[in-house]
């Protein structure tokens, strides 16, 4: 299925992701998956990938300063269970966030399981820009959460839609 996921950055500093979690919480919003990553790889993927496409929007000094900065936050992806509750208490708490559409895929818990899947999106040519999994450990399912840059055919290709 196609779901909006939510992503923003988040001071990489103790207590931040509580203070999140907690203001949804309070609300009675679940975080359905949430995967969270240093935001300096970010931006260095940004640099590298602006750098060979040309498109390159800041002087390479610029990204140097942007990949020091970017070390003091943490890029957050996640699902919850009520977007639009969620944009709205984000945006009446100045978070800076975005909201991109991805493709969940229900698997069984079990090897191989994920593999037919990107194997599947690889054979028909769809990058995968991201990719994170949530499982209970021993529970028979597990959400896969897909980011591509091609979300309508990659949907289709899964029977996702």
């Amino acid at each position: 299925m196609i779901r909006k996921e939510i992503s923003l950055f988040l001071k990489n500093v103790p207590g931040e992701l509580g203070i999140l979690a907690s203001m949804l919480k309070d609300e009675n919003i679940n975080i359905d998956a949430l995967a969270i990553q240093d935001a300096s790889a970010y931006v260095s993927e940004l640099f590298n990938a602006r750098g060979k496409s040309l498109k390159r929007i800041a002087s390479t000094e610029s990204y140097d300063s942007i990949r020091r900065d970017s070390n003091e936050y943490a890029l957050i992806r996640f699902l919850v269970s009520d977007v639009e509750r969620t944009v709205e208490l984000m945006s009446h708490s100045d978070y800076i966030f975005d909201i991109n559409p991805v493709i969940t895929v229900h698997l069984e818990n079990k090897p191989g399981a994920l593999a037919e899947v990107t194997s599947t999106l690889g054979a028909e040519k769809i990058n995968i820009s991201y990719v994170y999994v949530t499982t209970g450990g021993l529970c028979e399912e597990c959400v896969t959460v897909v980011g591509t840059d091609e979300i309508d055919r990659a949907a289709a290709v899964l029977g996702c839609q």
